[in-house]
């Protein structure tokens, strides 16, 4: 029919996604991020009701005031499905759009997802990270793969998440008694540098905030 866009060959495709995730992989930087910085960007994305829209919002916290300095979004239409551990590619594009709109200055940035903790080691933060070549970290409410054993309930307790015998990220309590969020890095930070950070950045709530309030002005933008 005229018009209509070919089906994409998905068994094609999702072997070059794997392969890029395999390429960037190889380009993760590690090193530590002292002194923590003051400016934290924080970047999340979700999906309209149809799956036909995806809603990105980028966020600049302030450490030391703990307050939002700016807010940036971006909505472009879905143009693959969801596919598990594929993620990136699905919400990548309006998440990097969103970020690019920001003008204040941040020196590095949490994702809500995962980072190393993947099956590829490139989960969305490691992506988005090493495409903006920029220190980044993977601030998660759930894990992905990888075992743990559950960390005492005072806040900043930790215990390592594991994965073939490797550690992938860490299990980070953030308020006392609540659940653990799932820290992992995303490209030019230190697990315990990232783990500082995600401590550095939490005020009232369980998630740290540029990734708190990133997902705030995400919901507030579906409902426009």
């Amino acid at each position: 029919m005229p018009g209509r866009k070919p089906t994409p060959n998905w068994p094609d495709l999702i072997k070059a996604w794997t392969a890029t995730q395999l390429t960037l992989r190889k380009k993760i930087r590690i090193a530590p991020l002292a002194p923590l910085p003051r400016f934290v960007g924080g970047a999340d994305a979700a999906f309209s009701e149809h799956s036909q829209k995806v809603f990105a919002a980028a966020v600049v916290y302030d450490r030391i005031e703990k307050r939002i300095v700016e807010v940036a979004r971006a909505i472009r239409p879905i143009e693959v499905p969801y596919i598990p551990t594929f993620l990136s590619f699905r919400e990548g594009p309006a998440v990097l759009e969103a970020i690019g709109k920001l003008r204040h200055d941040w020196a590095v940035i949490c994702f809500d997802g995962q980072g190393y903790a993947h099956p590829r080691r490139c989960g969305l933060a490691t992506h988005m990270s090493i495409l903006l070549d920029r220190p980044g970290v993977g601030i998660a409410k759930s894990r992905l793969i990888g075992s743990f054993d559950d960390p005492p309930q005072t806040a900043g307790s930790a215990s390592p998440l594991l994965d073939k015998n490797e550690q992938i990220g860490v299990v980070l309590r953030t308020r006392n008694g609540v659940r653990p969020i799932f820290v992992s890095i995303g490209h030019r930070i230190d697990l315990e540098s990232a783990a500082q950070l995600a401590l550095g950045c939490v005020d009232r709530y369980r998630i740290p905030e540029p990734t708190r309030q990133a997902d705030i002005e995400v919901r507030r933008l579906r409902t426009r």
